[in-house]
């Protein structure tokens, strides 16, 4: 379907209005928006036939008018879904579906009628008069015959899903990216079949592909195993699986979106026994550790900590916790979702699909008498509010925010309605992390430091910080890592206590970014430190700084 002509070049060649009209049509358009064709026959300028005919002459497309066969309902669309996009199939052969609508726009809904008729479609404009004529005899049909045939389409994709070479392939597929200690799974849809990707220490790459002819079938039993929907393809999905490989248990959070080739998935593997949730054992300095935990040992307030998706927030928030759970504490968690079970610790999940919010969730659990709280994100004014009012009330309150440093999550709290008096008396800490490719131990080599990289970089200045001997490294690879130099992932972090000394800079502006001048370590700063003491390369630093 392309486009010839504007439709007002149509219209204006054809001698249907004038260019005033246009002209009026448009300034209606520019304050009030809606559809150029639609205010011209508001206007009473055009007929709807006119408009039907520019339209087909614009999109290339035919008139249901000049179509030779009567209309008859198709049964083999979902008609709700039909009756929803007011597009309805009104012939077909053994290659070809034939569609009537009035929006020849409907890009989205006819290339899902496309891949669920199999068939190419072509595209006949109607006139509302004609296409509620059709929509009364979609109506009027009963449903019995159509959900028969939508439960034999859904027993056939059960079908394809339990057989067993596909079972063994999507298990071939786990076993691989659980050996490799893969983070996620990419199956993403394109027009020829599916690839397949592992993101691995964070760097996607692609291992596998699906031919055409299986790509149903795998689709249906990813979506079997993650218990989603087997027969929804038009809406985003999200699901959960566990599983064990080599005897170690495998959570995997599933979600599905569709896609114009078909559903793509990305599975997020949370191995259950690979996780270190011990402060100690994260990855970060002594200083940093031992700031933490001062932090952690407040007895109310805010401790946020910032960052992109996939750098880890969760991870040190749940290190958090275990550091602090004890038999005399309530600890509560509001997740979305909750990626792994800890023991001794109420979590709650919450569900939008239901209306039930992070905030609903917290309005309810502050009458559970808690000591500490962990918010899986706060997303919203609402949900900062409660945050804010539950460190007031005596709570420590653990969360996350998305923003780039750590100082930003003031801004942020302040642009999304929290008053500064309020962020003054209730936060007690802000940190900031990046997750970096660690040195894979076995084949790493040793450098010397370039004095130009050492003055570009500033490393003269961390030299006399560094309480382990120097030894910076570069990656070299080795089968051990599978020759890649780098085996698995440590933070890169910085960490300010919200005391007099920042409360004096935000007094003067709620922009102030500097921690170092404060005397504290930033992102790029602790990332240089960890190339000096060669547990990174410098390129990784300056990947993620």
């Amino acid at each position: 379907m392309g486009v010839n002509q504007t439709l007002e070049d149509i219209l204006l060649d054809n001698g249907t209005c004038s260019s005033e009209d246009i002209a009026q049509a448009n300034s209606i358009l520019e304050e009030y928006g809606g559809n150029l064709g639609n205010i011209l026959l508001n206007l009473g300028v055009i007929s709807e036939d006119t408009l039907i005919g520019a339209l087909a002459k614009q999109y290339d497309l035919g008139l249901l008018k000049e179509f030779d066969n009567k209309p008859k309902h198709i049964s083999t669309i979902p008609k709700g879904f039909l009756l929803k996009h007011n597009i309805f199939p009104i012939y077909e052969d053994e290659k070809e579906l034939v569609l009537a609508l009035h929006n020849p726009l409907q890009l989205g809904a006819i290339s899902t009628i496309s891949q669920l008729a199999k068939k190419r479609t072509k595209i006949l404009i109607a006139s509302n008069e004609e296409l509620n004529d059709i929509r009364d005899m979609y109506e009027e049909d009963s449903d019995d015959e159509r959900e028969e045939i939508f439960e034999d389409e859904i027993d056939k994709l059960k079908e394809l899903a339990s057989e067993a070479p596909v079972i063994k392939l999507i298990n071939n597929i786990f076993t691989k990216a659980s050996q490799r200690f893969v983070s996620d799974i990419h199956f993403e849809s394109f027009a020829k079949g599916m690839k397949i990707r592992y993101r691995l220490d964070g760097i996607l790459k692609t291992v596998d592909t699906i031919p055409q002819m299986l790509k149903q079938a795998v689709t249906a039993r990813l979506k079997l195993i993650s218990k989603m929907n087997i027969a929804e393809s038009r809406l985003p999905q999200d699901g959960r699986i566990t599983i064990k490989v080599a005897g170690e248990d495998i959570d995997i959070r599933a979600s599905s979106v569709p896609t114009a080739f078909g559903e793509s998935f990305v599975l997020r593997l949370l191995s259950k026994d690979n996780i270190s949730l011990e402060i100690d054992k994260l990855g970060l300095h002594q200083d940093n550790i031992t700031l933490l935990k001062s932090l952690l040992a407040k007895p109310n307030g805010i401790l946020l900590t910032t960052g992109p998706t996939g750098s880890g927030k969760t991870s040190t928030l749940y290190a958090c916790l275990n550091y602090i759970n004890s038999d005399a504490t309530k600890i509560i968690t509001v997740e979305d979702p909750v990626e792994y079970q800890l023991e001794g610790i109420s979590q709650i999940q919450v569900k939008e699909s239901i209306d039930y919010t992070f905030a609903k969730a917290l309005r309810s659990i502050l009458r559970q008498d808690p000591d500490t709280i962990m918010i899986g994100e706060i997303r919203d004014g609402e949900t900062a509010q409660i945050a804010v009012q539950s460190a007031l009330t005596g709570h420590l309150v653990l969360s996350t925010l998305h923003t780039n440093s750590a100082l930003g999550a003031i801004s942020r709290l302040s642009d999304i309605g929290i008053e500064y008096y309020l962020l003054k008396s209730s936060i007690v800490g802000l940190m900031a992390q990046r997750l970096v490719r660690k040195l894979c131990d076995n084949c790493k080599q040793p450098i010397e430091l370039d004095e130009n990289i050492v003055i570009a970089y500033g490393l003269d200045k961390l030299l006399d910080k560094i309480g382990t001997p120097l030894n910076p490294c570069k990656e070299v690879g080795c089968e051990e890592c599978q020759y890649r130099g780098y085996k698995g992932r440590l933070p890169v972090i910085e960490i300010v206590p919200f005391d007099d000394k920042l409360m004096a800079q935000f007094d003067k502006s709620l922009d102030f970014k500097d921690i170092k001048s404060l005397g504290y370590r930033d992102l790029k700063d602790d990332g240089l430190l960890k190339f000096l003491e060669g547990k990174t390369s410098l390129d990784e630093v300056l990947r993620i700084s």
